[in-house]
């Protein structure tokens, strides 16, 4: 592949799954109906779920579905799951649950991570989505959501010889993954999971006014954030040249349509991203020292992450500092491709 300047952003080329109404006849399995797989990741701060049914090495998606629901607001404090949150939570796994039935699915793996995780009522939790929805929700380990990550969205890593590091930023938790991509599927040599993500981050900084006070609240934030990345960051390599990383998050996917200067979201535009370190490092500057009714202004933010953006910024800078790579890969894929592909493997 031809070198790139790190002053433009540049898209990978990567085989993209096509609308399932462009799956070619092939598709379909003997008795005349294709066969509909489902992978549903219950974040934190999200509800995210994809139906779709293999093509060819890859898979076409039939169906999605994804909610900011905010499972894990008030976690932080209370060590619980509040009431508000639950419901909301419920009422979007209800949709996902229609969406299932309808799309007369296959075979199904619902996941949950951090906040179910963390939670003293994560288990009445589950059973109360199991009750209410039929959903049976699998509270995943953080190594498992770390490596379904990676199986999601490696592909879109740049060329290269030497490891390579993904990192997912959540709701309630940040992994980081450090991956040898010399065989066809990458090995994970080393990973950590750190227990903030941009829920968790934010409630547990107290609030700033004015530039000096959103400055200290930034500089706390980043200062936690390095704190708990310091056990992985003693064991990194050390090398010479170019280094590869690959984001999958929202906070990624957002500081990256703010590079782009999008008017509303475009995932065709930012999954798959190669975008200069240097500019996201500048836009969480920026985004850091804005008042949230300021951030809610910008397109891509608005209100539903006007809150959160910041501390996603924090954890993206230090992440930054720890891998410092000219580049960074946006990826909009994940927990939910990283599982659908191990459905299909299974499967076939």
């Amino acid at each position: 592949m031809a070198q790139h300047s790190a002053d433009l952003p540049y898209r990978r080329d990567d085989t993209r799954a096509r609308p399932a109404s462009e799956a070619p006849p092939g598709a379909r399995t003997r008795t005349g109906f294709a066969r509909h797989y489902a992978a549903l990741d219950l974040g934190t701060n999200n509800c995210r779920l994809l139906i779709a049914r293999p093509q060819g090495d890859g898979f076409a998606v039939v169906d999605a579905f994804s909610r900011i629901v905010r499972l894990g607001e008030g976690l932080a404090t209370s060590g619980r799951l509040s009431d508000a949150a639950i419901e909301r939570t419920i009422g979007a796994l209800r949709i996902c649950s229609d969406k299932l039935k309808r799309r007369n699915v296959t075979l199904a793996r619902s996941v949950a991570t951090e906040a179910c995780r963390r939670a003293s009522n994560g288990a009445d939790f589950i059973a109360r989505a199991y009750d209410e929805t039929g959903i049976h929700l699998d509270v995943i380990t953080a190594e498992e959501e770390a490596r379904l990550a990676v199986l999601g969205c490696h592909v879109l890593l740049e060329p290269g010889n030497a490891p390579a590091l993904v990192f997912d930023i959540g709701g309630g938790s940040t992994e980081l993954v450090l991956i040898d991509t010399s065989a066809t599927v990458p090995t994970v040599i080393d990973w950590h999971s750190a227990p903030w993500g941009v829920v968790s981050l934010t409630e547990s900084t107290a609030g700033g006014d004015g530039p000096a006070g959103l400055a200290a609240v930034y500089e706390r934030m980043r200062g936690l954030v390095r704190e708990s990345f310091s056990p992985f960051a003693a064991r990194l390599p050390r090398f010479e040249g170019p280094r590869r990383l690959l984001g999958t998050s929202g906070t990624v996917t957002t500081l990256a349509s703010v590079h782009l200067g999008l008017d509303r979201y475009d995932r065709a535009q930012v999954d798959g991203l190669i975008a200069p370190s240097d500019s996201m490092r500048a836009i969480s500057q920026r985004l850091a020292h804005l008042s949230i009714a300021e951030r809610a202004l910008l397109p891509c933010i608005g209100r539903e992450r006007a809150d959160l953006v910041v501390a996603g910024c924090a954890i993206l800078e230090t992440i930054l500092d720890l891998w410092p790579a000219e580049r960074l890969g946006v990826a909009d894929r994940g927990i939910r491709e990283g599982i659908l592909r191990r459905l299909m493997a299974t499967a076939r």
